[in-house]
C-alpha cells in the first residue's frame, strides 16, 4: 500500500497512479476545468489572465490544461502557447505540426535497423598450392 500526503491540501490518501493528490482535490480540480472550460466558449476573446482572475485558477493551470491539449483555442483568439522546440505560436499541445512531422520523421529513421555491411570477397590465385618461404 502506497500512502502519500496529498500535493494540494496535504491530506493522507491511498495513491495509485498519475499526479500526487487525493481524490477530493481531483474532484475540484476537474470542476475548475469544466468551469474554465465554459467561460472560454463564452468569452472566447478573453485572455488567459483574465480567464485566471475571473475563474479564480492559477494562469499555470490554464498552461497545463493547454498543453495537455484539454483546453483548445479558436483560430481567431488571441491566446496561445509557445512550441516547445521552435517558439511558435500554437493554439494548444505542446509542438507546432511542423516540429511533430521532424520527430516522427527522426523517430521513424531511428527505428529502422541499419543496412548489413556487404560481405567481403576473398581474393583468389591462380595457383591454389600451399607456399612455403623458407625454401
Amino acid at each position: 500500500m502506497n500512502v502519500r500526503n496529498c500535493r494540494s491540501c496535504g491530506k493522507i490518501f491511498n495513491y495509485l497512479s498519475g499526479p500526487p493528490i487525493c481524490q477530493a482535490c481531483k474532484d475540484a480540480r476537474e470542476a475548475k476545468f469544466q468551469e474554465v472550460k465554459a467561460y472560454v466558449y463564452e468569452h472566447r476573446q478573453a485572455s488567459i489572465p483574465q480567464i485566471a482572475q475571473d475563474c479564480e485558477v492559477e494562469t499555470s493551470q490554464i498552461q497545463q490544461w493547454i498543453r495537455e491539449e484539454r483546453l483548445v483555442f479558436a483560430e481567431d483568439s488571441p491566446i496561445g502557447v509557445n512550441c516547445e522546440n521552435c517558439g511558435a505560436m500554437i493554439r494548444t499541445g505542446r509542438f507546432c505540426e511542423k516540429c511533430k512531422k521532424d520527430m516522427v520523421g527522426q523517430l521513424s529513421m531511428a527505428g529502422r535497423r541499419p543496412a548489413a555491411p556487404e560481405p567481403v570477397k576473398k581474393q583468389t590465385r591462380e595457383d591454389p598450392r600451399m607456399r612455403f618461404l623458407d625454401r
